[in-house]
């Protein structure tokens, strides 16, 4: 009996679905994607070629593309990560200069003229509400008396270094962490300031007279365990399988327009599955290492089909790990195939609102409610949610502020602070589709 499998997608792209003729039906193999937060082992530092140590991003140093790719994979998703990020922008970071003197605000304005700040804003909102930090480089003027630019630095590619036995971190290693190995010869180390006073920090440096003229300052988000990476809140979309459920609705949907074979199997493999087979077998060429795969997910599929392996038992691989959960490396979970087309309408939806339940974007702020008869939200509501969405982010730009507070208090621009007004949309008697708020000057008109 030919119970070979036919490739429909790619194999090691994300999830591999295969035909099987016999059962007229599919399986679909997708990758553990809860694994990619957190590593189970201990992660060692990494020596860089100029002597310095710095700590991986995951075990391979590979996690935030990763992570990118995660997000890049599912559009409602990478909707929301945008959506977040352009509310954590606001009306744009703006220095407020009302109560200073011309020259002080033509220095403001002389700077704001000589740096983007626009895109470093939306950039570090960006890295935010993706990595749960963000890096800001200041430089000093040659005689070291004035901050002259601020630039970001893509979190992805910054690599904090091994902290000493107080806990403390001096430097951020910034390159392209993408090529492996070959980007240690091709670092920029930076003195990162300290980030419980970095204005105190810079200030000292200047004055026993260290000849750096750059610095970074590390804008991060508080986590309940402090690690040298935050684990981002939406993690918990990835260990509790929504994400992969998503991703499994719109296969099976493919499938079965491209094929009429609904998908009867959802198999998850973890990597370390693969891992360890490579090991056991001493399999080191990455061509080889894809046949075996290819031949591992073959031997799965004759395990499952025709009427002679009815009633077998599949022994999968499984451990503990240190906090005492049990880790599958292989499971099998057969798939409802009655459903067909617009059946998974509701399977969708369900998944569609917990991803935005899960990233706090309420589905109608970002238009992602999928199905055909769905109640809308009055103008009224969406002005309500969307007033609601930008208070939210009030902790998150008061840390931003943090790297311009010390721009502002190392210039000695007395009198100037950030901020960052709320775009509140109007109604149609206002004669206009949206304001600036400025909260502080509201704050005073009410006391």
């Amino acid at each position: 009996m030919n119970t070979s499998a036919t490739d429909i997608s790619s194999p090691f792209l994300g999830i591999d679905v295969r035909m099987m003729p016999d059962n007229k039906s599919a399986v679909a193999f997708v990758p553990e994607s809860a694994s990619v937060f957190r590593e189970q082992g201990q992660i060692a530092p990494i020596r860089l070629d100029s002597g310095d140590w710095y700590m991986p991003w995951g075990a391979d140093n590979q996690m935030p593309y990763k992570i990118m790719d995660l997000i890049e994979s599912d559009e409602t998703l990478s909707t929301c990560q945008d959506f977040n990020a352009e509310i954590c922008y606001g009306a744009g970071l703006q220095y407020d200069t009302s109560e200073v003197s011309r020259p002080v605000a033509s220095e403001v304005e002389d700077f704001f003229k000589a740096n983007a700040i626009p895109q470093l804003f939306l950039g570090s909102c960006i890295d935010f509400k993706h990595f749960g930090f963000a890096v800001t480089v200041v430089i000093l003027s040659r005689d070291r008396s004035k901050i002259v630019r601020a630039v970001r630095k893509e979190a992805c590619y910054c690599r904090f270094s091994k902290a000493d036995d107080m806990g403390r971190i001096d430097k951020v290693h910034f390159a392209n962490w993408r090529l492996g190995s070959s980007a240690a010869h091709k670092v920029e180390s930076i003195p990162l300031l300290d980030p419980s006073a970095p204005l105190a920090d810079l200030r000292e440096r200047v004055e026993r007279g260290d000849k750096e003229c750059k610095y970074a300052i590390v804008s991060r988000i508080p986590t309940v365990d402090h690690t040298y990476y935050p684990i981002p809140s939406y993690a918990s979309l990835f260990k509790s399988k929504w994400y992969d459920i998503k991703k499994l609705i719109a296969t099976a949907k493919e499938a079965k327009l491209r094929n009429s074979a609904p998908i009867r199997y959802h198999i998850t493999i973890a990597n370390t599955y693969w891992k360890h087979i490579f090991e056991a077998e001493h399999i080191t060429d990455r061509v080889k290492q894809m046949e075996r795969i290819a031949a591992e997910k073959q031997n799965i599929i004759d395990f499952i089909t025709g009427a002679e392996n009815s009633g077998k038992v599949l022994f999968s691989t499984e451990y503990v790990n240190p906090t005492g959960q049990t880790v599958k490396e292989v499971t099998i979970n057969k798939v409802d195939s009655s459903k067909e087309g617009g059946d998974w309408e509701t399977d969708i939806q369900e998944a569609v609102n917990m991803v935005c339940f899960t990233m706090r974007v309420h589905s109608n702020l970002v238009g992602s409610v999928p199905g055909k008869a769905q109640t809308n939200n009055s103008g009224s509501d969406k002005r309500e949610l969307y007033t609601i969405a930008q208070a939210l982010q009030k902790p998150y730009r008061d840390i931003l502020f943090g790297a311009h507070d010390l721009i502002i208090g190392f210039n000695g621009w007395r009198g100037v602070k950030p901020v960052c007004p709320f775009m509140q949309l109007t109604t149609l008697d206002e004669h206009t589709d949206a304001k600036k708020v400025d909260i502080s000057q509201n704050a005073q008109k009410t006391k």
